[in-house]
């Protein structure tokens, strides 16, 4: 498989965490602005910002892809329109999308952008894929919680197909999630969601009494492990996914950096022809970041063994156990199972109080201090209050992590794109500047002066090469010279860099317009292509109630209720049969009442099959709506 066909896709929540994706190796990067974005509390970018990423990303030939995946209301459709013009204009590769009236006017104001339906649309099953690629969607991001065989099915449909392969779950179905809303007015359908689901629960039975006493159970019942599939990514490349997605627009760039670094490397190995992982990055994908690791459900169905229900944040490495104590000094000896460094953050989790932690700013092993220990010694070290013997000890941060992480953002982290110049002096004419990229692209810049023979000190090689070589604002570094000169001749310092600079900038627009996506800028829209919101019209009340069982049809009938709803998301864990939806057509036929039917809001591939026999019941009962819930 060619490397043009895998994406490598990466988070962004701060310019720190793009530089960090670009460097380490993405091959794209999702990252949102100030509106619209289902991260709603990540930093994200503003338009200036936004301007500079794409100018960045594409400069080192990595796509940008902008979240506008919220649900949006009606008063925000014209800050909508003007939003999609911009990044229209501002050349982003592709937006990722939720709401069907985003998508319907994006396709209307700026035909040219490519869209993604968004995991938020919760695309289960492969006629979700069709329904996406029928609402003009280039590429579908598949629910979280498909298995390898589902998305196999999904990815034979002839769409691209995104998949996430590293970070946090979240345990509801994708997109179906209504529980930050629910109970703390915080949606995360609309970006802001409150992560409830890593809040601690007890599970309590009809007399308030809690299930788990006594289990091997934590406090956090909702709370997912992250998903780590470099056991598995032969399998996904194999199934035919196009883009492999890491979750983490909240993250600190060090995640983003170890992360994109580790799967960078797996991916290339496969291509290579021999997948291999690094015991080195299996080590460090853990440290920097794990609720411990799940492959959630794309092996198999996991039940409570997908969920951290001990912890709902990081919980770091263990490293080793308190071996001796001196509560006095509060001092502590640690027999190591993993390396030790001054600087590392630790965590001990004690028998009383769950956790205490500290940073470790002076080590002793064997009487001396030192900077680091290995496996199999002990060390001592302060500790905080409440360690006890043979307490656990967990290490939270690796403070030579950090040094690498940090490696590849900030001002000393750039990846430069090497550059070939050629300088010619002739004299009675400009000098003239040629840079030449790695992959063909030509600038040219030459001097408003003519050159003229030196009157004290020549142009040699060393001068041009010291003034060519001042690229420290641009994304190039010299490569290599060739000076081409008559001799004895002479150039103005000021009016070299002026040359320099120039040829910099024509480098930049060849190099950009080679990797650009080609279109149409588009500076205005029709107000007429914003839907403007209308008096509701008057309309008399209808009573529905929703029911999953013929007991229950009966019981809404006698309560008076106008409109039946059969079928659909059921709670006692069985679809209504075939039978089933005759006995309640007939029942609510009888009591002279409107009929409908439903589907679920999830339906896998297994039950396609199924649904396409069920509607061809329902068209022999003619219910009076159909309600669908799924989009395959």
């Amino acid at each position: 498989m060619e490397k043009k066909t895998i994406e490598l896709l990466a988070p962004a929540g701060s310019w720190e965490a793009l530089e960090a994706a670009v460097n380490a190796g993405a091959d794209a990067v999702y990252m949102g602005g100030k509106a619209f974005g289902a991260r709603a509390y990540a930093s994200n970018f503003d338009e200036e910002e936004m301007a500079k990423a794409v100018y960045f990303a594409h400069m080192h030939h990595v796509r940008l892809y902008i979240t506008v995946n919220t649900l949006v209301d009606d008063s925000e459709l014209e800050a909508l329109s003007d939003y999609l013009l911009f990044l229209n204009n501002v050349g982003v590769d592709g937006l990722i999308v939720q709401d069907l009236g985003v998508i319907r006017l994006a396709q209307k104001i700026v035909p040219e952008l490519p869209l993604h339906a968004s995991t938020q649309m919760s695309i289960t099953n492969s006629s979700g894929v069709d329904f996406a690629m029928g609402a003009g969607m280039e590429r579908s991001v598949l629910a979280r919680e498909l298995s390898l065989k589902e998305i196999g099915a999904a990815c034979s449909r002839g769409s691209e197909i995104e998949t996430f392969i590293h970070g946090a779950l979240c345990v509801c179905y994708s997109g179906q999630c209504l529980m930050s809303s629910l109970i703390g007015g915080r949606s995360g359908n609309r970006g802001r969601c409150a992560q409830p689901c890593r809040l601690p629960y007890k599970l309590l039975n009809a007399k308030d009494e809690d299930m788990l006493q006594g289990k091997d159970a934590g406090q956090y019942l909702l709370s997912p492990k992250d998903m780590n599939t470099l056991s598995i990514l032969p399998q996904l490349i194999d199934a035919g996914v196009v883009s492999y997605k890491i979750e983490g627009r909240m993250k600190r760039p060090e995640y983003v950096a170890v992360v994109v670094d580790a799967y960078r490397r797996a991916i290339d190995s496969y291509l290579a022809g021999d997948y291999n992982v690094l015991e080195e990055d299996l080590a460090n994908i853990e440290q920097i970041f794990n609720r411990d690791f799940t492959t959630a459900y794309l092996e198999r169905r996991p039940g409570r063994t997908m969920m951290s229900d001990h912890r709902p944040n990081n919980r770091g490495v263990l490293i080793g156990r308190v071996a001796k104590l001196d509560k006095n000094r509060n001092k502590a000896v640690i027999k190591l199972d993993k390396e030790l460094h001054l600087g590392d953050g630790l965590e001990f989790w004690v028998s009383v109080g769950g956790r205490v932690g500290t940073t470790v700013t002076d080590m002793l092993c064997g009487g001396n201090s030192v900077q680091s220990a290995a496996p199999g010694q002990q060390v001592t070290i302060d500790v905080p209050n409440g360690v006890r013997l043979n307490d656990r000890v967990f290490r939270t941060l690796d403070s030579r992590l950090m040094s690498y992480a940090q490696q590849f953002f900030g001002p000393d982290a750039k990846k430069r794109i090497p550059v070939d110049a050629v300088v010619t002096a002739r004299l009675g004419e400009p000098m003239t500047v040629t840079l030449t990229d790695d992959e063909g692209n030509v600038g040219y810049g030459e001097t408003d002066f003519i050159v003229e023979g030196a009157r004290k000190r020549a142009l040699d090689e060393a001068g041009v090469r010291k003034q060519l070589d001042r690229l420290g604002t641009t994304e190039y570094f010299l490569n290599s010279l060739l000076f081409e000169h008559d001799e004895n001749v002479m150039v103005p310092m000021s009016e070299m860099n002026e040359a320099r600079r120039m040829a910099c900038e024509a480098l930049d627009a060849a190099r950009l317009n080679a990797f650009a996506p080609a279109r149409t800028a588009v500076h205005s829209f029709s107000e007429q292509l914003v839907p403007q919101a209308h008096k509701a019209k008057q309309h008399e009340s209808v009573l529905v109630v929703h029911c999953d069982s013929i007991e229950k049809v009966n019981a809404a009938l006698q309560a008076g209720a106008e409109r039946i709803l059969f079928g659909g998301d059921c709670f006692n864990h069985q679809l209504p049969s075939e039978a089933d939806y005759a006995k309640a057509a007939k029942l609510v036929r009888k009591a002279g009442r409107q009929l409908a039917f439903a589907t679920p809001r999830i339906i896998k591939e297994a039950q396609l099959a199924y649904f396409d026999k069920l509607f061809t019941l329902w068209e022999e009962l003619q219910p009076d709506f159909v309600y669908i819930n799924n989009n395959g």
